[in-house]
């Protein structure tokens, strides 16, 4: 059985579009993000939820919808209202701020699923040093075991050394 990966909206985002000219950083992770859904993406499960779908339907139509065309081959997740529950803890107890509740509610979604990870590149409330050892340790106490939180540059794997 293939591994299981929430993919986060950010991960679609940068599928889409021209790459950045002003931010090279943002350039080198669109770029890497290309290369892992062109030639990984096949290893593993994908799947998102509502909440990926409504982020990635919003802005400049064409590219709005050639998001959703990208959507189409992962696996849509039921929003419970564990995952809810789950997100409202995360808020309370962690350093995810209020404004950032999509961002909780996409681990909640992902660890109430039971995934294994979730790929992203918002490491501002997500992936994010500062912050995970305090999320695993909520998802855990709530019962729920979170999923890695990870780029799709750590889900390279073998091809990690030609990136």
């Amino acid at each position: 059985m293939k591994p299981s990966v929430y993919v986060e909206t950010t991960i679609i985002s940068y599928l889409v579009g021209w790459l950045s000219r002003n931010d090279l950083q943002v350039a080198a992770h669109q770029e890497l993000t290309r290369r892992w859904w062109a030639t990984r993406k096949g290893e593993f499960e994908l799947f998102a939820s509502s909440i990926v779908i409504d982020e990635a339907g919003d802005g400049e139509v064409a590219l709005a919808a050639e998001r959703l065309r990208f959507l189409r081959d992962v696996k849509l997740l039921q929003v419970p209202a564990e995952a809810h529950v789950l997100k409202s803890e995360l808020l309370r107890r962690t350093q995810i701020p209020a404004k950032a509740e999509n961002d909780a509610l996409h681990i909640a979604v992902a660890a109430v699923h039971g995934m294994e990870f979730l790929s992203t590149w918002n490491c501002k409330h997500i992936a994010n040093a500062v912050t995970l050892p305090l999320v695993y340790e909520v998802c855990r106490a709530e019962g729920y075991e979170p999923p890695i939180v990870c780029t799709p540059y750590e889900l390279m794997g073998e091809a990690y050394e030609e990136v």
